[in-house]
Order: structure tokens, then C-alpha cells, then sequence
């Protein structure tokens, strides 16, 4: 980021998964979903099985932008995720034990950083490619009080997420600071034409002065 002026921004877009949380290990609450259904299945296979829907998932999360698009988008990945498991159950009727198996935690120091842009006087957005479920996740994690704008379905590496939520959030891109901790990241704030600093949130806000 070479230094940033916090004078110079007027606010922050900021990622959300591997940036502001973190996903709690689903595998023992995925476990226990397929044993309800008389499944039994080792760690290592509803791992692999999971792996397996994760990268369907990345693929295909901006299906999910709105409520039939999110409920297709849950059965096919609980689909993904019984066949990889050799589970021969009806993905629509696990797809909503699959979808509450996962769970998501702050990462560390997320708050004093994002208490820190405000008291900067940064308006604050998330813009994750994330399906419909963005708002609701960050509510239950405490964090969507923080944030003026949630853009999910982003569709980074474009800049299209990115230049919405500018737009509502009424700046320009060259007053604006994206934070991620991924590729598409950085390239879709370099598309949008804003600066952009890498994760870990803490780190990146550190680095504003």
C-alpha cells in the first residue's frame, strides 16, 4: 500500500471471507447431519466431500444472488457433496442441514480495525463474492452494523462489485481503498481504478497514516 494517507480516502471496500471471517470447521456438524439420515462416513471422506462442493461453490456463489438462484444453488451443492460422499440421499431435503452446518467466526483484531476506519471518518462497504446469504452472515457475526453497504454476488476479479458499491456509497475510485486477501482482490480493485492493500485486516489498516 506504500503508506497510505487516510487523508487521501474517503472509504473502504473491504472482502469478506478470509478477511473478516473465517468458517468454523463443518465436518463434525456434517457428520452428524448424514448420521441423522443412518450415513456414517469418516472424517476424511465428508472432508473430501466438502473440498469438493467448496470448489463448486467458488465457481458458481454469484448464482446464489438471489432466493430461487440461493435455493438452487444450495441443492446443487448438497448434491456435489453426496455424491463425492457416495451418499444416496435427496439433495433438496439435505440441503438445508448442509447449508446450517456452516458457521463463520471473526478473524482475529477485525474489530478495533474496523473501529479504527471509523474513527478515521472512512465510510465502510463489504463487497465479497459471497451468494445472498452476505447480509444475514455478517449480522449474525456482529459485523453489519458496520458497513453502509453490502454488495454480494461481486463478481471480482471484474470491477463491477467494487464500482457499485462506490457508487453508493458516493465517491470516487481514487479516494477509495479495497482490502482483500485474495488475488481477484487486487485485481478487481486495479480494474476499479482504487487502491488496494492486502490481508490480514489489522495489517492493512496499520498501514494507513
Amino acid at each position: 500500500m506504500g503508506g497510505l494517507n487516510a487523508a487521501e480516502l474517503d472509504g473502504v471496500t473491504i472482502d469478506a471471507y478470509g478477511t473478516l471471517v473465517t468458517l468454523v470447521d463443518p465436518l463434525p456438524r456434517l457428520t452428524a447431519a448424514l448420521a441423522e439420515r443412518d450415513v456414517v462416513r469418516d472424517r476424511e471422506t465428508v472432508a473430501h466431500g466438502f473440498r469438493t462442493e467448496v470448489a463448486h461453490y467458488t465457481k458458481h456463489s454469484a448464482e446464489g444472488h438471489d432466493e430461487a438462484g440461493l435455493a438452487q444453488l444450495q441443492r446443487d451443492c448438497a448434491r456435489i457433496f453426496l455424491e463425492a460422499v457416495g451418499a444416496e440421499l435427496d439433495p433438496g431435503e439435505f440441503a438445508p442441514a448442509y447449508a446450517s452446518a456452516m458457521h463463520f467466526e471473526l478473524l482475529p483484531g477485525v474489530m478495533p480495525a474496523l473501529a479504527r476506519l471509523r474513527s478515521l471518518g472512512l465510510e465502510l462497504a463489504v463487497v465479497a463474492n459471497w451468494d445472498l446469504t452476505l447480509r444475514r452472515m455478517l449480522d449474525e457475526v456482529g459485523l453489519a452494523e458496520h458497513f453502509r453497504v453490502v454488495v454480494h454476488a461481486a463478481g471480482k476479479p471484474a470491477a463491477d462489485g467494487l464500482l457499485r458499491a462506490l457508487d453508493s456509497l458516493g465517491m470516487s475510485s481514487g479516494r477509495a481503498l479495497h482490502i482483500g486477501d485474495d488475488a481477484v482482490d487486487e485485481l478487481s480493485a486495479r480494474a476499479a481504478g482504487m487502491h488496494f492493500a492486502a490481508a490480514p485486516l489489522p495489517e492493512a489498516v496499520a498501514g494507513l497514516t
